[in-house]
């Protein structure tokens, strides 16, 4: 079980780090990092937790979202962004494989639909 935990601890202090850093740079997206961080904490100790759930970061980036209240527009953009940058390299990188170019279409298909439909949009605080 102690194994289990520092793992745990382990990864989420490397999401947190990773969350905090593409703050900075574009290219990394914060919010699925903080998620990872909050799980991972959540489930190995709660005195990291509680510290995360109490921070700055977590608040301007994920609480909102947890609450169930939605993202801001800045943040829905953000996203969207990082992951169609990464998926247009694949999807270049993939000019012999049609079949992962479709497949990668529908993936971002569906998630643009989902920030688009289901997420809510809060406006900014």
């Amino acid at each position: 079980m102690k194994i289990k935990k520092a793992i745990l601890i382990a990864a989420g202090s490397i999401s947190f780090l990773l969350g905090t850093i593409g703050i900075i740079l574009p290219i990394l997206p914060t919010v699925p990092f903080y998620l990872l961080t909050a799980c991972c904490y959540a489930k190995s100790s709660e005195k990291l937790h509680s510290w995360f759930t109490g921070t700055k970061l977590y608040k301007n980036n994920l609480e909102s979202y947890v609450k169930g209240e939605g993202m801001t527009v800045k943040s829905k953009v953000k996203i969207m962004a990082v992951v169609t940058a990464l998926m247009t390299a694949g999807f270049v990188m993939m000019d012999e494989v049609p079949v992962a170019r479709v497949i990668l279409l529908v993936i971002w298909s569906v998630h643009a639909l989902y920030f688009l439909l289901k997420v809510k949009t809060i406006p900014v605080k």
